[in-house]
């Protein structure tokens, strides 16, 4: 099987952008605006084609410092994203959602990329930092929904382990759908990304396998050990958020 992957030349990849432009013409046509719609397909651009330049210079240098200090910028971001849905006391919470992550993710990286695929070196940046990323964003996802949830439920004056067990059942529903899908309505990016670049499907499924595996396991941990760590200042957020 060729392993080579298939370059595609700009002028060609700017026919990717016509059903999108069809779409803002529908806004327009609507009268919905097209606005946001254009800033947010230009954002992606943008922010992909920096993601691309800093990712070649990242793994060309295979520094172990320079991979520590992405995956800091990805849990301190994403510990603070995640509590973006609270309407109250998100700073007091932070460090919950925090330790959280780091527990839930960081575990499941290190099984994954020190025991799963035992890289050499550990750090090996061309599959440890999009493999954390898949992970933390996730368990950045997870806690958000179990924060949310949880706060919508406790003003609603439901028990304290009642609103724990609803909000972890709702944060796990994106992910569970997923592993209900996966094989039968979707090809997931990881697996077609790799057969695509001509990898054999039988090795892709491993990769994929790992992948499930391990988003589940971080966006679980990390939702459950959230609402464990921080129940009095989830309650008391919910308190004050429903007293405005």
């Amino acid at each position: 099987m060729n392993n080579s992957i298939q370059i595609i030349p700009f002028a060609n990849l700017a026919l990717a952008f016509i059903p999108a432009f069809v779409v803002m013409g529908i806004f327009i046509k609507w009268s919905l605006g097209f606005g946001s719609a254009l800033h947010a397909v230009s954002r992606m651009l943008v922010q992909l084609l920096l993601v691309g330049y800093c990712l070649a210079f990242i793994f060309d240098s295979n520094s172990a410092w320079i991979v520590i200090g992405v995956l800091s910028i990805m849990v301190f971001t994403s510990s603070w994203i995640a509590l973006r849905t609270l309407k109250a006391r998100r700073s007091v919470l932070y460090k919950y959602a925090l330790c959280s992550i780091l527990l839930g993710g960081g575990t499941t990286l290190l099984l994954v990329t020190q025991g799963v695929l035992n890289l050499k070196p550990w750090y090996l940046p061309r599959y440890f930092i999009p493999l954390a990323g898949m992970i933390f964003a996730n368990a950045m996802n997870s806690v958000s929904l179990a924060a949310e949830r949880f706060e919508a439920e406790i003003e609603r004056a439901v028990p304290y382990e009642q609103a724990r067990s609803i909000a972890l059942k709702a944060a796990l529903i994106p992910i569970i759908n997923s592993l209900f899908a996966v094989g039968l309505v979707s090809l997931p990016g990881m697996m077609t990304g790799q057969i695509l670049s001509g990898i054999s499907p039988l090795i892709a499924v491993r990769y994929q396998i790992m992948v499930m595996c391990m988003i589940f396991g971080a966006a679980g941990i990390s939702a459950a050990a959230f609402l464990l760590l921080a129940k009095e200042p989830l309650m008391q957020a919910a308190g004050e958020g429903g007293s405005r």
